[in-house]
């Protein structure tokens, strides 16, 4: 069976995002050009979709980065409601807080800074939409504390299952081996949740999406 995906159909897929929001743009280029892992465009817009589609009043994110789906996501959210989200790097924070103030979004965003293990204990709300981006080693137990926070009939979105291809390859990199173990580790975990209809979706590095029974 041949492929469906190839750089011709992305550019093709590409070629339908029209006029892009100018800080967005700048952001990708900025991820691009200085190593950050952000979320595809084709995640990113996933993302959106759904988000329009639930309408979530308490999104929760657990990987800032420098604020680019945070920003699409507030972008598609009502004017009452918020996103929590989670980041540990000082640097991270500094840029995002920039690229948020100049977002027009700051006032649904509230960044949590610290490490995620030590910080979603601490949280007593729950939320209707959670995403997962964060250390891949960690993903495990960022997910068991995500599953106390998600109400019922909540979603939880999660990046990288795919990781770069590498989580169905035979042929790993050593420096690519241990994350990949994570991945893997976790995908099973995941795909065998009973509290959770799950799937896992070759858009951008394979999003799993997860919805509470």
């Amino acid at each position: 069976m041949g492929k469906i995906i190839y750089p011709a159909q992305l550019k093709y897929l590409e070629s339908f995002r029209g006029d892009k929001d100018t800080l967005i743009q700048e952001m990708e280029e900025y991820a691009d050009q200085n190593s950050v892992p952000i979320l595809s465009w084709q995640s990113a817009e996933l993302l959106e979709q759904l988000i329009k589609m639930i309408k979530p009043k308490r999104v929760l994110e657990i990987g800032t980065a420098i604020g680019y789906s945070t920003i699409r996501i507030a972008k598609n959210i009502s004017r009452k409601s918020v996103v929590h989200t989670i980041e540990k790097s000082e640097d991270n924070i500094a840029l995002a807080n920039d690229f948020i103030g100049r977002s027009g979004q700051a006032n649904k965003i509230e960044i949590f800074a610290g490490n995620a293990l030590q910080l979603l204990p601490r949280l007593d709300k729950k939320y209707d939409f959670i995403f997962l981006d964060a250390d891949k080693q960690d993903y495990k137990r960022l997910f068991d504390y995500s599953m106390i926070l998600l109400k019922r009939g909540a979603v939880i979105f999660v990046d990288n299952l795919l990781w770069h291809g590498y989580a169905a390859g035979k042929s790993i990199p050593s420096t690519q081996r241990a994350s990949t173990r994570h991945i893997r580790d976790f995908n099973k975990m995941f795909m065998l949740q009973r509290n959770l209809k799950t799937t896992i979706l070759p858009v951008g590095d394979g999003v799993g999406i997860g919805i509470k029974n």
